[in-house]
């Protein structure tokens, strides 16, 4: 896999840029430019060097939304032409910015026909979307099939730091929470033999919980039923958790938790049992919050995160409300390493590759 250092003269050269530009929009301005300051080294480099960038990316699962407002921020960095029909008028070192990917069905197939419409927009094909990777979509793995191939500067940090954390070093601390039970689960598995602490949270514990034939009560468990008798001993759980029930909020143990109430984040017992892990831990691997993060339980996550900012460890984060939770408290620079993937990074952390990766090569 080639990296941006081997490009040679590019001076004039049409470069197509996958970048990962699928940010929340809200009311037409977008509400958290994570994604978008990543990719921008990239684009600087391409357009210090002379090339004439066009950068192609997807916004939301539908294809309704549009790449205006991305534009929008992107202008607040570089200037930023927008649309198909500025390709032409461009000269060395202007970026233009195309539509969003998903408008084209194609896109989304893998078709091929679509991604050799891509191919010949450009000269050369740089992939900068790490977060998208994972996905076989035509501006993906279909592109680099007739374009020479490059990876992004963002792209190989992720690559970097990512492996790092599929090594860690000891003691290590693996914090998994949020709730998507199926796309965790296999990586806690993996990660149980490689890190010295394993700890389960948001909602995918309470599945931890009702295999240990606790009442959940109103908590949210997946749909699947999974074994997970066999991992009990070997995760940490929640010592204590946050319930509510009819307006009310308390602290339980989760052996006392009743069928009236529902589970939404851990315990100050447990804060303070992760305070002294954090404190010791040399290498600390984080992704998901705590609790349900979008409904306001967010007290814990963020206590977490800020023991991680203030611990020797080296500390890589991934996950779209850990990431906010660092956002808001302005503690970015403090933490190692964040990841502009989800998915993305949690498939990558489990097999060592992804499908965007394999199609540089």
């Amino acid at each position: 896999m080639k990296g941006l250092n081997e490009i040679g003269d590019i001076r004039g050269k049409r470069v197509v840029v996958r970048a990962g530009l699928n940010v929340p929009v809200k009311d037409g301005k977008v509400v958290n430019d994570f994604r978008i300051r990543k990719m921008l080294p990239t684009l600087e480099y391409l357009s210090n060097a002379g090339a004439r960038v066009i950068v192609i990316g997807h916004i939301g699962r539908e294809g309704k939304e549009s790449m205006l407002p991305v534009c929008t921020e992107l202008n607040k960095y570089l200037k930023v032409l927008f649309g198909v029909d500025e390709i032409g008028k461009i000269g060395d070192g202007d970026v233009v910015l195309l539509e969003n990917l998903r408008q084209e069905v194609g896109e989304v197939e893998n078709d091929e026909e679509f991604a050799k419409r891509l191919a010949s927009l450009a000269d050369i094909y740089v992939n900068d979307a790490f977060s998208a990777s994972h996905r076989e979509h035509a501006s993906i793995v279909g592109v680099p099939k007739f374009l020479p191939s490059y990876a992004g500067l963002q792209f190989e940090q992720e690559i970097r730091e990512l492996n790092k954390a599929r090594e860690p070093q000891s003691p290590s601390l693996f914090i998994i929470g949020g709730a998507k039970f199926q796309t965790k689960v296999p990586l806690m598995e993996k990660f149980l033999n490689v890190y010295d602490t394993v700890f389960v949270g948001g909602a995918i514990v309470n599945d931890f919980f009702k295999a240990k034939g606790f009442e959940v009560g109103k908590s949210k468990i997946s749909e699947t039923a999974t074994n997970l008798n066999v991992y009990l001993d070997k995760v940490m759980l929640p010592s204590d958790v946050t319930v509510v029930n009819g307006g009310q909020q308390n602290e339980k143990k989760p052996e006392d938790v009743l069928a009236g109430d529902k589970i939404v984040d851990i315990g100050s017992k447990t804060l303070g049992e992760l305070k002294k892990i954090i404190s010791e831990a040399r290498f600390i691997l984080l992704n998901g919050p705590l609790g349900p993060y979008e409904d306001g339980f967010d007290f814990y996550t963020e206590e977490v995160v800020k023991s991680i900012t203030e611990s020797l460890a080296y500390s890589v984060v991934g996950g779209g409300d850990t990431i906010a939770s660092i956002q808001k408290l302005n503690i970015e620079d403090k933490i190692s390493f964040v990841s502009t993937g989800g998915g993305a990074m949690l498939q990558f952390l489990s097999e060592g590759t992804l499908p965007g990766i394999e199609a540089l090569k």
